[in-house]
């Protein structure tokens, strides 16, 4: 919710690189036509093969993908390099694990490589490309890391401490020992994801980056630029407290975040057209999110995830979930849940792309260690 005396934050571009698409209008094309961008496969001989959802033939470099989001979200708000005056908030839940793996198979140039590969070079790489000389930021908190970086730059927006803040998250979670640990927990499926089905197997790993470009409607009313995507009504953040990879089946963490978001945003639950769930397709989550708005909505709100088009992007996919929300918002459309059998367990599902002018919508992201995040957005 914009307070008084404080800007307020608006969405002026949008760059995306998924499975489906290496920009934002090819993946929002994908997606509305229900396409997925997942499929059996494994770039890793000693493992057996997963379905998985990779941007390329081969698992990508985390910087390649920033790099292409960064510029298509700096292209489509109508700015020019060089922007140093502008805030960087870009973080991962990851990443560069793969590099790290190969440098401990013992890669020639170990001793220096590991400098370029710390959690937080990710965040500085955009600087570097962007030629910023302002706050940088570079946020891990699980899957939630992708609205907590939005949120952290919605945040130095609206205090003044920035103009323009590129924000956004990046993942290339197909590495062998993610793989491994994601194995380990039982947590993969063997054929696909299919987020709310009652026979759903769990989560497929996907890459992925988005990048959104926010600034205050002061800033964007100056340069004359194009019109917004939409704004920042405000967030809810909290944490469980309970195990580490289960949610909390009292849903005492998740339902915290979400009474904040609204309370915080302005918002009545009547007033939202429209969730971007988490939806992960593993049995805990969808059935604790389903829960969750069954309690907190009244009348239900038509929902739906994308991870079974773009895979699980890990922290990446809340800012992915972001976009696509704002897209949604501006042209009427909402995304379906991609990977839907004809039996979800959540009864407003859209189950194939629907026009709906929905002027306010939510994103949700629930990670490891109980992090639960949602994200407001409005037309």
């Amino acid at each position: 919710m914009s307070q008084p005396g404080h800007p307020r934050v608006v969405v002026t571009g949008i760059g995306l690189v998924t499975a489906l698409g290496t920009n934002a209008a090819a993946t929002w094309a994908s997606l509305l036509a229900g396409k997925s961008g997942i499929c059996l496969d494994q770039p890793f001989a000693e493992l057996p093969p997963r379905p998985l959802a990779l941007v390329g033939s081969r698992p990508a470099d985390l910087e390649d993908l920033l790099q292409l989001a960064v510029a298509e979200a700096i292209a489509d708000a109508d700015l020019a390099l060089p922007l140093p005056d502008c805030g960087v908030v870009i973080g991962s839940s990851r990443s560069f694990q793969g590099r790290w793996e190969h440098l401990a198979r013992g890669a020639s140039g170990a001793e220096y490589a590991w400098l370029e590969a710390l959690p937080h070079m990710g965040a500085i790489a955009v600087a570097r490309q962007i030629r910023s000389t302002g706050p940088v930021l570079a946020p891990m908190a699980a899957c939630t890391t992708g609205l907590t970086a939005i949120f952290q730059g919605y945040e130095l927006v609206r205090r003044g401490q920035c103009d323009r803040v590129i924000v956004g998250a990046a993942e290339v979670p197909i590495t062998p020992l993610t793989l491994a640990g994601f194995e380990q927990l039982g947590a993969l499926a063997t054929t696909g994801c299919y987020p709310f089905d009652p026979n759903r197997e769990g989560l497929v790993l996907g890459e992925g980056a988005a990048v959104l470009v926010l600034e205050s409607e002061a800033s964007l009313r100056e340069r004359a630029g194009p019109p917004p995507y939409g704004c920042i009504l405000g967030a809810g953040f909290s944490t469980d407290a309970y195990h580490r990879t289960a949610p909390d089946p009292e849903l005492r963490g998740s339902r915290l975040a979400l009474k904040n978001c609204l309370l915080y945003s302005g918002l009545k639950p009547d007033h939202v057209g429209y969730i971007h769930a988490h939806g992960t397709g593993t049995r805990l989550n969808d059935d604790h999110e389903v829960r969750l708005l069954q309690e907190g909505f009244a009348p239900l709100p038509w929902m739906s995830s994308t991870k079974g088009a773009t895979g699980h992007t890990l922290g990446a996919s809340g800012a992915i979930g972001a976009a696509f929300c704002l897209l949604a918002l501006r042209h009427g459309v909402l995304p379906p849940n991609v990977g839907d059998r004809g039996k979800g367990i959540y009864p407003r599902l859209v189950t194939e792309a629907v026009a709906a002018e929905a002027t306010a919508a939510l994103c949700l992201s629930f990670g490891f260690g109980g992090q639960n995040g949602v994200l407001a957005l409005g037309r």
